[in-house]
Order: C-alpha cells, then sequence, then structure tokens
C-alpha cells in the first residue's frame, strides 16, 4: 500500500531547547503550527492554510475545511496551519523549533496503527498527509479534573509527526492490565488502546496538604505512553511564584504568613 503522507528526512538539534531540522525532496511539503518555524532554505515556500492539508480535511471541500479549523479552535490551537513545500529543483532543509525547554519526540505514525492521542498543545509539525484532529475523552471525570482537558489532539496517518514535551521524556510500554498512576499534566501522549481515566486521591490529608492535587491520572494498558517530567503549567506556576508582586513581603514574617493564606 502506497503512502498518504509524505516521507521526511529530518534531525533534532539540540539538548534543553531543541528544534528539528527537516530536509524535503522537490515537491514534498511539512505541516507546522503557526509560529513555530525558526529557517527555511530558500527553495522553501511557506502558505497558511485552513485544516490540515491531509486527504481527510480536504474530503468535504470548502464545509470540511471550515469545520477541521473550527476543531482545531476546540483543542486551543491556531485558527490556521503553515505548510512549508519545497518548490525548488534540489533538498531544501526547514526548522522548527521548541516553545519552551524540553524535548522534541518523533513519532513514526505508521508504528502505532496510523493514529496517536496527545496531549492539545504538544503537536509541533509533521509530514504533508498527516491528519491534525481532536479527540474527545469518553468519561466526564477525566474530562473535567484531567490536566489534558476534556479533548485532546489526535494524530492521523502513516508519516511521521513530532511532539513537544517539557523536561525530560518517559516512554513506558504497559501490558495488558498493568496500571499507571501519574500526575494529570504529566502526560504526552498515549496509543488508542491505553484506558486513560481520573481517580480521586486516596485520603484527604494526602490530597490537601501533600503538593500532588485531588486527582491522578490511570492508565491502563496495553498501549505505549509518553510522560513529561516538567509539564509547562508547573514550570508556568513556579515563575508566577517567583515574580516580584510575590515575593515582596519574602522577609518579613507577616509576610510569610500571608503567603500562606493566598495559596491556600
Amino acid at each position: 500500500m502506497s503512502l498518504k503522507s509524505n516521507e521526511i528526512d529530518y534531525e533534532i538539534v539540540g539538548s534543553e531547547m531543541q528544534l528539528v531540522e527537516i530536509e524535503l525532496d522537490p515537491q514534498e511539503s511539512v505541516i507546522a503550527e503557526a509560529g513555530s518555524m525558526m529557517y527555511m532554505e530558500s527553495g522553501i515556500q511557506m502558505e497558511t492554510i485552513f485544516g490540515d492539508g491531509s486527504e481527510k480535511s480536504n474530503s468535504g471541500g470548502l464545509m470540511g475545511k471550515f469545520l477541521t479549523a473550527g476543531k482545531r479552535l476546540l483543542t486551543g490551537e491556531s485558527l490556521f496551519m503553515t505548510i512549508f513545500t519545497n518548490c525548488g529543483s534540489t533538498k531544501q532543509k526547514a526548522a522548527f523549533s521548541a516553545p519552551y525547554p524540553g524535548k522534541i519526540i518523533p513519532m513514526d505514525l505508521k508504528q502505532f496503527n496510523e493514529e496517536l492521542i496527545c496531549q492539545k498543545d504538544s503537536f509541533l509539525c509533521a509530514a504533508k498527509g498527516v491528519s491534525v484532529g481532536i479527540a474527545f475523552n469518553k468519561k466526564i471525570g477525566a474530562g473535567l479534573f484531567g490536566g489534558e482537558g476534556f479533548i485532546m489532539q489526535k494524530l492521523e496517518g502513516d508519516g511521521l509527526a513530532f511532539v513537544h514535551a517539557g523536561g525530560t521524556i518517559v516512554r513506558k510500554e504497559l501490558r495488558p492490565g498493568e496500571t499507571l498512576r501519574l500526575d494529570t499534566g504529566c502526560l504526552v501522549a498515549l496509543t488508542r488502546t491505553v484506558n486513560y481515566d481520573i481517580q480521586l486521591a486516596k485520603g484527604i490529608k494526602s490530597a490537601i496538604f501533600g503538593g500532588e492535587g485531588l486527582f491522578l491520572a490511570t492508565l491502563t494498558g496495553p498501549g505505549t505512553v509518553w510522560l513529561q517530567s516538567l509539564p509547562f503549567s508547573r514550570l508556568a506556576g513556579r515563575i508566577i511564584s517567583a515574580s516580584p508582586s510575590k515575593s515582596r513581603d519574602e522577609g518579613s514574617i507577616l509576610g510569610g504568613i500571608s503567603n500562606i493564606f493566598e495559596n491556600s
């Protein structure tokens, strides 16, 4: 069976603030989130489009494109995507950078039954032909209390996709019936065979004073999951707590007491 997605070559550069450099043959294309491009060579042309340029998004004509773009709004992403095409006669390169410290993960969708579920802000770029849609969490508890929310992104196709996450990335293979519990914000991606749910942390004192929150995500195999050590929400929270408005009374006893009540 012939591939529906472009076959692309790539190199991931860097360690903490990574970028992915993609090499395109003539007439090959890559799609990316608006604003993620770092540089491109002279033969690359870019175009802003509705949807993702895949056969799936184009199958419904103009209305299908508007529907695809509308779904992207539900995931909190931009209404537009950008497609980069090599219009030259030789190989050309385009590079895309991560938005905050972490790792870029290459995902060959052929290895995961051509479908992958990921948190809504993790998609960076992909070979043209990969469909970027939405996946509704079927369980209301997971939707309301999960760090990833009721709506997650669904990547479909037979090409390469690149996902970004914070800190160190851990890949785990879950056996049938094997369960993993984790902080809701630490989930990056999972294959469709993994069951995702939310459970209330046992013990009200542990939930309130333990610093881990009231809810934990539970992942049950079989399947593959990817976890991140530094969710962006955790990083942003530390930055906000260290801002001048939060730390102006840090040196006084009254300031310390007021901070306790502010954070409670």
